[in-house]
């Protein structure tokens, strides 16, 4: 399948059609495993076998670990069996480069939900292309793309600001590449969930 089949550009995106998250999705409880979850995590495992890394359902916050004494395989551990965190956990790894995929969550330090101004402006900034990519993820899935601003309780965000932010970042891609793994993650999810079937929720919504 044709991974560029979706020819976006910022000026033809209506915003509306695009779900914004705002809770973030370790913040919902209760939810059920998405149906589809495995099917992600073999996935991903098959797919990026070459790499040591292994997609783990984790049961609170994601996080990134590399290879140890104790584990002798990375992994990326997604929230509360979401599919759209395990996705946008896999977007972060695409980005990541080798130096980076040996430190703990790439060696970045995540400043949580309750952000000044300033904070949530650096926090998106740094969101721009991970989310980018996990809206072609999704798509490929044949998935509801949601953004994800993560400040419930702090600065109110520019939301539709950061969509076209995304957005554009998007079109990018589109025009120029996607990153080499994220490529291949786009092509094996279109393979396996058929990403022209219709739109199902993720995340939130499927909650």
């Amino acid at each position: 399948m044709n991974t560029q089949r979706s020819q976006i550009s910022p000026e033809n995106i209506a915003i509306k059609d695009i779900t914004i998250e705002e809770k973030g999705g370790a913040q919902i409880a209760n939810a059920e495993i998405d149906n589809d979850v495995p099917t992600l995590i073999s996935l991903f495992n098959s797919t990026f076998e070459d790499y040591n890394t292994r997609l783990v359902l984790g049961d609170d916050e994601p996080i990134y670990i590399p290879a140890g004494d104790d584990t002798g395989y990375h992994q990326i551990v997604f929230a509360h069996g979401f599919f759209s965190s395990a996705l946008h956990e896999i977007a972060h790894w695409c980005i990541a480069g080798e130096k980076r995929r040996q430190l703990e969550d790439y060696g970045y330090w995540y400043c949580p939900d309750g952000r000044d101004e300033a904070q949530q402006a650096d926090f998106e900034k740094v969101e721009i292309k991970p989310q980018a990519i996990e809206w072609a993820f999704t798509e490929a899935a044949g998935r509801k793309f949601q953004v994800s601003t993560d400040n419930l309780n702090g600065a109110e965000p520019d939301r539709e600001g950061f969509t076209r932010n995304v957005a554009a970042q998007r079109a990018h891609y589109n025009e120029h590449g996607f990153p080499p793994r994220a490529k291949r993650f786009i092509e094996a999810l279109s393979a396996t969930f058929n990403g022209d079937r219709q739109a199902k929720p993720t995340g939130a919504d499927a909650a």
